[in-house]
């Protein structure tokens, strides 16, 4: 199903309706579902490898902790916050910026645009750090979507809620 991004994200208490909350694809709807966002934002944290490695930590306990108790919108939360580590922290490895795409400033008259253009720097060099960053992530993201109480829990809410 697709994610509904014309609720009232500031007035509803995804806790308390989660009939309210919809899968969607990937991390959508990460930053907007709450409590769970304030909950779980504050320790979404990967700049250095050892950050990371607490950050997941930290949120692959509360995804435990939501399965403990049944709360699958906590736990699919906690799960897209640990696939957001994964996908944030490999972007700044790919790009020191951290993002996608150029702006128009860095495509023209930089002296970062210029180095590239005469090929003293690659584009495309790897921040070692973000990467590996990026793989703690990951690794916490694969066990958390691949649990089986939380894929059965999936199951129950799609069954419950998202086949309308």
């Amino acid at each position: 199903m697709i994610f509904d991004y014309s609720l009232d994200f500031q007035n509803i208490n995804f806790r308390q309706h989660p009939e309210l909350y919809c899968i969607g694809k990937g991390e959508q709807g990460v930053l907007l579902v709450e409590p769970y966002k304030s909950e779980i934002l504050p320790h979404w944290l990967f700049k250095t490898p050892d950050i990371a490695r607490e950050s997941g930590k930290k949120i692959c306990e509360m995804f435990l902790a939501y399965l403990d108790q049944d709360d699958f919108v906590g736990a699919d939360m906690a799960r897209k916050f640990l696939q957001m580590g994964y996908t944030r922290s490999r972007r700044y490895a790919n790009h020191k910026s951290g993002r996608k795409y150029k702006t128009n400033l860095q495509k023209a008259g930089s002296a970062e645009a210029e180095k590239q253009a005469r090929n003293e720097i690659s584009p495309y060099e790897l921040d070692p750090i973000k990467a590996e960053s990026a793989n703690i992530f990951k690794q916490k993201w694969i066990q958390a979507k691949t649990n089986e109480k939380y894929l059965q829990l999936v199951a129950r809410h799609k069954q419950m809620y998202e086949q309308k």
